[in-house]
């Protein structure tokens, strides 16, 4: 029997949770023990629900254990590039919420640092373990849709976030778009060349008193030719509205909303049938298991992971060159190469 991977989370909030208890369920991974700066009773009494012995103020204590092996970093966005580079320093393999920071020079650094200790880092762009978006995937890459020409997505959340963390986020497309970005990437196999942002503030003021936006429609363009559109909005009042399609030379496939059942009704007067799945953390729970169980099997194989360092800078700079665009009101190029970003995508099938 293949010894489970002993692991922290650093980070106990909602995300970080979630990854708890998918770890507890999954036979590759040993939880041992959580940090959380914010101690609260609330979560006391939540990790002892969860037979977690160990909560810590302070993920310094994860990471001087030498028993655990790998850390799940799940603190806010802010803090992800000082957390993977203290993790990295301390040997322990790393898992990623997205984004990797706020800032490039921050990025560079976190990256540089996991590449010269040695240890593995993946990000946690989930969406690429989804199984209906991995199926498109095999698609493109089996030529069976030809070379794509055209990719849609749209993502848009049943309801607006608040304004504490709408403040803290790094806004729509470093904190929304980014899963996008990283799709489009994912999907259509080339880097993108050039970005332009259309956005405004339609469903709430809060969005603009906070420098941001809550409808935006994105056109990136690929070295290959390809040519992505993506339209986002922080409300759709009728569900969690999460398509796209690929269009190539030799036909189209698309991967629809997920519904709670099929169950299409016809009458007399209508054709009715369930709305999409309501939130994020319905809608993509098998992604959520599936990423971090190939996590287990890159430490345990020391193979790449399904989603890199490189492969997060690489998104990053695609939501930073889209508020820029947004900002300017023009294309912004991009200057990001294939050989930098590495592609580790192509092996997540």
């Amino acid at each position: 029997m293949v010894k489970p991977i002993v692991v922290g989370i650093i980070g106990a909030g909602r995300i970080g949770r979630l990854h708890a208890d998918n770890l507890r369920a999954m036979p590759s991974f040993k939880l041992k023990s959580i940090a959380e700066a914010m101690m609260s009773d609330e979560l006391l009494a939540w990790a002892e629900s969860r037979g977690l012995g160990s909560v810590f103020a302070a993920g310094e204590d994860i990471l001087n254990d030498p028993e655990i092996e790998a850390v799940f970093i799940c603190t806010p966005t802010d803090s992800h590039a000082s957390w993977i580079e203290r993790a990295a320093r301390a040997g322990k393999h790393i898992f990623c919420e997205k984004p990797i920071s706020l800032s490039s020079e921050e990025t560079q650094r976190a990256l540089q640092a996991a590449e010269d200790a040695g240890v593995l880092l993946q990000v946690g762009f989930n969406r690429r373990m989804d199984p209906s978006f991995r199926k498109l995937k095999r698609l493109v890459q089996s030529g069976e849709l030809g070379n794509p020409h055209i990719v849609k997505i749209t993502s848009r959340d049943p309801q607006p976030p608040g304004e504490a963390y709408v403040r803290s986020s790094g806004g729509m497309f470093m904190d929304m778009t980014i899963h996008d970005f990283d799709m489009a990437r994912y999907l259509v196999g080339s880097e993108v060349a050039e970005v332009y942002t259309r956005g405004a503030n339609l469903i709430d003021p809060m969005f603009g008193r906070c420098g941001d936006v809550d409808t935006a429609v994105i056109t990136l363009t690929f070295v290959n030719g390809a040519i992505c559109v993506i339209d986002n909005s922080r409300q759709a009042v009728y569900g969690y509205d999460q398509r796209v399609e690929v269009f190539g030379t030799l036909g189209s496939a698309t991967a629809d909303n997920c519904r709670p059942t099929t169950v299409e009704v016809s009458t007399a007067t209508s054709v009715t049938r369930d709305q999409p799945e309501h939130f994020f953390l319905e809608r993509y729970n098998q992604a959520f298991m599936e990423e971090i169980a190939a996590f287990a099997r890159s430490v345990r194989l020391e193979e790449p992971v399904i989603c890199s360092g490189r492969d997060g800078e690489a998104a990053q700079l695609i939501a930073e060159a889209a508020r820029e665009s947004y900002l300017s009101g023009l294309p912004v190029k991009l200057s990001v190469t294939a050989a930098e970003a590495g592609f580790s995508e192509l092996q997540a099938l």
